[in-house]
């Protein structure tokens, strides 16, 4: 399948990947579980909702969780560069007769709402109340240190349509998984807007729904302590996947299920991917140091099992990739 060329002037621009609103079932299990074992910081809650930042975000929040009846993913949140790139964003899907919204929302500026030809449910904003730096406030460490929310991760029925859009929207292919041989298709893809491996990747799956959410950790040393944590804390059975270090990115990774079983990566030490002349890396489904660099196969559950998004309908993948996996 095609690699999309870069696009340097998309209609409007992206900054970053900023956010995650997640419903649960259990809010008051939810908020222990991301504060007190992951560490992530409370800055608002009440009954229905809390809103949880990393160490070293200004932003309000990077996590939003809010009390439902079954667990799903409701939005995820992009930063755009300024109002008029909001105007900007509402023109094209407009041209493109995809519909949106602009909303209210609490401790947000501006924000636009829209879903996307696939059904995955985008919120753009352009500026969050800002908080105090709590990058130095060692004090209030706890789990694995979480610095920054990094990436989102996808399960898209249609992959290759799905890349080819959110590249004309400037996001920059880094790494991708295809099938080997002249008609190979691309199996997953990692693109970026900040500058490092990925703010979101699209992986061929059952979709749309979310695969995991990541936060950037100082360490590997944290990652692993989490391992501790989460074994001394009784949750044992929500280590997914890892500690371990990805073909795919070089980074070194942690995959958790928090008690509603949405998947959290704890993630650290990729690499910069800045320069208008980096050059997508290929790799082959059939290589086992993609998905680990050691050889270890991922478990059928993180190939099968995803958040879906509110209100969307689960839809069959055009294809079948042929992936290994774990026994």
């Amino acid at each position: 399948m095609p690699v999309p060329q870069h696009v340097f002037e998309p209609p409007f621009n992206i900054i970053r990947s900023s956010h995650v609103v997640l419903d649960v079932t259990d809010l008051k299990l939810s908020r222990a579980f991301y504060e007190t074992t992951v560490g992530l910081h409370v800055e608002d809650a009440d009954d229905k909702v809390v809103y949880l930042r990393a160490a070293e975000e200004h932003q309000h929040h990077s996590l939003v969780l809010r009390k439902a009846a079954a667990p799903a993913c409701a939005r995820l949140g992009f930063k755009v560069g300024n109002d008029k790139d909001l105007d900007k964003a509402a023109a094209f899907l407009s041209e493109n007769g995809l519909a949106y919204a602009f909303v209210d929302q609490p401790f947000q500026g501006r924000t636009l709402q829209f879903t996307d030809p696939f059904g995955f449910q985008i919120e753009l904003y352009a500026s969050m109340d800002r908080r105090p730096h709590l990058l130095r406030r060692y004090d209030l460490y706890r789990g694995c240190h979480p610095q920054r929310l990094d990436h989102f991760n996808v399960f898209a029925a249609e992959v290759q349509d799905t890349v080819d859009f959110y590249a004309r929207l400037g996001f920059r292919l880094t790494e991708y998984a295809e099938e080997d041989g002249p008609n190979g298709r691309i199996a997953a893809a990692w693109m970026h807007r900040k500058g490092n491996v990925h703010d979101f990747a699209i992986t061929n799956g059952k979709g749309p729904r979310l695969h995991h959410f990541a936060y950037w950790t100082p360490t590997a040393v944290n990652i692993i302590h989490l391992c501790d944590v989460m074994a001394s804390q009784g949750f044992v059975k929500n280590i997914e996947r890892g500690p371990g270090r990805h073909g795919i990115s070089n980074a070194f990774f942690l995959y958790v299920r928090d008690p509603d079983g949405h998947r959290l990566e704890l993630y650290t030490s990729d690499y910069f991917t800045g320069d208008h002349d980096h050059e997508p890396l290929r790799w082959s489904l059939r290589d086992p140091r993609r998905q680990t660099l050691w050889g270890a196969p991922a478990p059928r559950s993180w190939f099968e099992q995803g958040s879906p998004f509110t209100g969307q309908t689960v839809r069959e993948p055009k294809f079948v990739a042929d992936v290994l996996v774990a026994d």
